[in-house]
């Protein structure tokens, strides 16, 4: 969220709803389901309390297990009446400036969720329902640290299903006047990203890293959204950044870092535009296995690729995991233990 804004038309090619319940098995699957890995879902309740980076209103978020099969979805408690739940699904994404806003036909909506679905990506967990008594997730310190702090101190629990992941076949891309951003196959989960800002502080960033074997947690969670100092009058010009502070976002002058203790990380920006595209990915309904590459891009352009993927049924295939492929998805060898020592 914040950083540079890219307007997509999100209601144009649609594509089409993935359905997870019937892999096609491939070169990568397996035709049988015993002794394959299984899906996750969270142990126990997990509730966070905090504001909403953007209208600034309080928010108390809460993850919940969920069964086999049923993905991650979010449910509106501050709504009596009518449809309240809302799939974390690409087709269901709708333009919003600085984040990503899913609205069921109801006209229900969640927003700024980037940060609590890349937990759930990077944590490993593939069912939850989280519920939520307001329109915007908690920013909570502005990385995705509390959720996966709050994640693997509770427990991650294993379901009789198997881990399903969508394979990428060919590269697909998308392109703007600025930036572009590109699924390639890959036999794992990988991301490269590259930004560019004026401002010193941030300057040219570039990072490449495989995301098995618990790297969300240890390199990108504890990563803070950032803006730029000059940003902030516009923003809440616009009714946006009303909640955010000094201690839960990065702000940048020129040169200098104005939030109290600088910098996590020296490339802390660009690892943020990671955690962001890994959360957005997680929008597809199932871990991808794939390289994704980012230059300058942001939420809508993302999704705008995800919906590329999908309108293009030779682009991809689902594929159940065995042990080989699922020691390469985010999530696999996580540890507690490898959360990043921050306050």
């Amino acid at each position: 969220m914040f950083h540079t804004v890219t307007i997509f038309d999100l209601s144009k090619n649609p594509g089409f709803r993935i359905s997870l319940g019937k892999p096609r098995i491939g070169g990568c699957g397996v035709g049988h389901n015993q002794g394959l890995p299984v899906q996750t879902t969270v142990q126990t309740s997990i509730t966070f309390e905090g504001v909403g980076l953007h209208s600034g209103a309080p928010a108390t978020l809460t993850i919940r297990p969920a069964d086999v099969d049923h993905g991650i979805w979010f449910q509106r408690t501050d709504i009596a009446l009518g449809d309240t739940r809302i799939p974390a699904r690409w087709d269901v994404v709708e333009t919003s400036p600085l984040c990503t806003l899913i609205r069921n036909p109801a006209g229900v909506s969640v927003s700024t969720i980037e940060h609590v679905m890349a937990a759930l990506a990077g944590c490993g967990v593939h069912n939850a329902l989280i519920e939520i008594d307001g329109p915007e997730c908690p920013i909570m310190d502005g990385s995705a640290v509390p959720f996966v702090r709050g994640i693997l101190s509770h427990g991650v629990r294993r379901l009789s299903a198997p881990v399903q992941a969508i394979e990428i076949l060919t590269p697909v891309s998308v392109h703007t006047a600025n930036g572009w951003a590109r699924l390639s196959p890959e036999q794992g989960t990988s991301m490269s990203f590259h930004i560019d800002f004026t401002d010193a502080a941030i300057g040219v960033q570039s990072k490449t890293l495989n995301l098995a074997n618990g790297t969300f947690v240890r390199e990108l969670c504890d990563s803070r959204t950032f803006c730029r100092a000059a940003d902030v009058d516009m923003m809440h010009s616009q009714g946006k950044a009303l909640g955010g502070t000094y201690e839960n976002a990065v702000v940048v002058d020129g040169a200098d870092v104005l939030s109290p203790g600088g910098l996590r990380h020296a490339d802390e920006a660009v690892r943020h535009k990671m955690l962001d595209a890994l959360g957005d990915l997680f929008l597809a309904g199932a871990p991808i296995l794939g390289h994704y590459e980012g230059h300058k891009a942001g939420h809508a352009m993302t999704n705008a690729l995800l919906r590329e993927v999908f309108a293009n049924r030779d682009a991809f295939r689902i594929v159940l995991c065995d042990d080989r492929l699922a020691a390469r998805l985010p999530g696999a060898g996580v540890k507690r233990t490898e959360i990043p020592a921050v306050a």
